[in-house]
C-alpha cells in the first residue's frame, strides 16, 4: 500500500515530495512563509505578478463584481459590460491594428486557441491543407496538447503519448534552418510560433533582426505570425508588449499572466486583421471555439483594475529601471567569474552558470538568505520580479544571488 501523502499533487514537482514552503501573505514584492519567514520575490510568483501582491483595489472590485453578477457565459447570445470594457482597453493598447480580442483562461489555453484560429482562419480562406505549425526549440508554451507538442522543451513533452500532429520545431535562433522548412512546406504551413523573447524556457532573447526575418518569411510563404506573450506582455519589457518592443508584428498574440497579475485566472488571443478577415467574410460561419469561463466578468474586472494601476503608476518606465539594475549587477558577477554570463531584456533576466554551479543549490541557499529565484534547466537562474519592487529589495535580492552563487 502506497504511503499516504498531501492530498495536493503538485505541479511540476516530484509527486514523492511532500515538504513544500507554505505561503500565507503578500505585501507588493514581499512574500511571507507560516514559519514568519520575510521573502523577496524575483519571481512575480511565476512571471506574472506585475503590480505585486496584495493589492486592495484590485480585490475590492472583484468583490463588487462578484456580488453583482460573478460570471456569466458569453457564448451566444450573452456578454457582459466587463468583457466589453476589457475587450476595449486592451484593443486600444494592443501593437496590432484592428484587432479583436477572444478570451479564455491561462496561457496554455491561449497558446491552443492561436493555433487552431490560425488553421480555421486558412479553412475559411479556402486553403484547408495549411496545417502545419512551426515553432522553435527552448519555446515554451504551456501544456495543454497543444502548446505540449509546439514545445521545444523535450522533457516536457515525455510520457503523454501521441501530440497534435503537424507541429515542427526548428533550432530557436536559426532563420536559415526555419526558411528551408518553410519553402519545403511553402503551400502547407499555417503558422509561424514563437516567444519574441523565450522566458520559461531558460530567459533568451532573440538574436538582432531574428523576429523581423520571421515577419518577412510569413508573408513570403502566406503564414501567420504568432507572438506568445505570455510572459512579455503588460510591461514586463517596458513596453506594453513584446512586439512593440522588437518592432515585429504578428497576426495573432497571445497573453495571459500579467493581464491581471494574477489577481484571477485569465487569459487571450489578440485577433489581427489577417486573421479576422477569413474568419467574418462568411455572415453564415459559426466559431466552434471556447471555454467556459472565456470572459469571466469578475476575471476581466481585475484586468480593468490591474491595468489602471500599471498605467497610474507607471510601471513601464519602472521596469526598464528594474531592468537595468538587475542586468548590471549579473553583468558584473560574469565579469568577475562569478557566473558564466547574464543574458535578458527589459525586467527578465537570467544568469547563465558555470558547469560546477547548481542552480537548485542556489535557490535554496537563496530562500534561506530571503530571497526567491527560480532554477531552470541545470545551468539558469531566473529573475522576474514584481514592477513595483524597491530599489533595497532589488539589492536584497542581488545581494542573496550574489552570495548563493559565490558559495563553495
Amino acid at each position: 500500500m502506497n504511503q499516504a501523502r498531501n492530498a495536493f499533487l503538485h505541479p511540476f514537482a516530484k509527486p514523492t515530495k511532500d515538504n513544500f514552503i507554505k505561503l500565507v501573505r503578500g505585501q507588493g514584492a514581499l512574500v511571507w512563509d507560516d514559519k514568519g519567514n520575510e521573502l523577496v520575490d524575483g519571481m512575480a510568483s511565476l512571471w506574472y505578478c506585475a503590480v505585486g501582491h496584495g493589492r486592495k483595489e484590485i480585490a475590492d472590485a472583484v468583490a463588487k463584481q462578484i456580488t453583482t453578477l460573478e460570471a456569466y457565459s458569453t457564448f451566444d447570445p450573452f456578454t457582459s459590460e466587463p468583457v466589453e470594457q476589457l475587450a476595449a482597453k486592451l484593443v486600444s493598447i494592443c501593437p496590432m491594428p484592428d484587432a479583436r480580442v477572444f478570451f479564455c483562461g491561462s496561457g496554455s489555453e491561449a497558446v491552443d486557441s492561436a493555433m487552431k484560429l490560425a488553421r480555421l482562419a486558412h479553412v475559411q480562406a479556402g486553403h484547408p491543407e495549411r496545417t502545419l505549425i512551426i515553432s522553435r526549440m527552448r519555446g515554451y508554451h504551456g501544456t495543454n496538447y497543444g502548446g505540449t507538442s509546439a514545445q521545444g522543451l523535450p522533457l516536457n513533452k515525455i510520457g503523454y503519448g501521441p501530440l497534435v500532429p503537424d507541429v515542427e520545431q526548428v533550432a530557436s535562433d536559426d532563420l536559415e534552418a526555419m526558411s528551408v522548412l518553410m519553402l519545403q512546406h511553402s503551400n502547407t504551413v499555417a503558422a509561424v510560433l514563437a516567444e519574441p523573447l523565450q522566458g520559461a524556457g531558460g530567459v533568451y532573447p532573440p538574436s538582432a533582426d531574428y523576429l523581423k526575418g520571421l515577419r518577412k518569411l510569413c508573408d513570403q510563404h502566406g503564414a501567420f505570425l504568432i507572438f506568445d506573450e505570455v510572459i512579455t506582455g503588460f510591461a514586463r519589457l517596458g513596453t506594453w508588449f513584446g512586439a512593440n518592443f522588437y518592432d515585429v508584428n504578428p497576426d495573432l498574440l497571445c497573453f495571459a499572466k500579467a493581464v491581471t497579475s494574477g489577481y484571477q485566472p485569465l487569459g487571450g488571443v489578440f485577433v489581427g486583421n489577417a486573421v479576422r478577415q477569413p474568419l467574418e467574410a462568411d455572415a453564415d460561419f459559426f466559431l466552434r471555439h471556447g471555454y467556459t469561463y472565456s470572459g469571466h466578468a469578475s476575471a476581466c474586472v481585475a484586468a480593468l483594475v490591474n491595468l489602471e494601476i500599471i498605467e497610474r503608476e507607471g510601471l513601464r518606465d519602472r521596469a526598464v529601471h528594474i531592468g537595468k539594475r538587475i542586468g548590471d549587477a549579473l553583468k558584473a558577477l560574469a565579469h568577475d567569474g562569478v557566473i558564466d554570463h547574464a543574458r535578458g531584456d527589459g525586467a527578465v533576466w537570467a544568469a547563465g552558470l558555470h558547469a560546477s554551479q547548481n542552480n537548485v543549490k542556489i535557490r535554496d541557499r537563496m530562500l534561506e538568505l530571503g530571497a526567491i529565484t527560480r532554477a531552470i534547466n541545470a545551468d539558469t537562474n531566473t529573475f522576474c520580479p514584481p514592477l513595483v519592487i524597491t530599489d533595497a529589495q532589488l539589492d536584497k535580492l542581488l545581494d542573496a544571488f550574489a552570495q548563493a552563487a559565490s558559495d563553495k
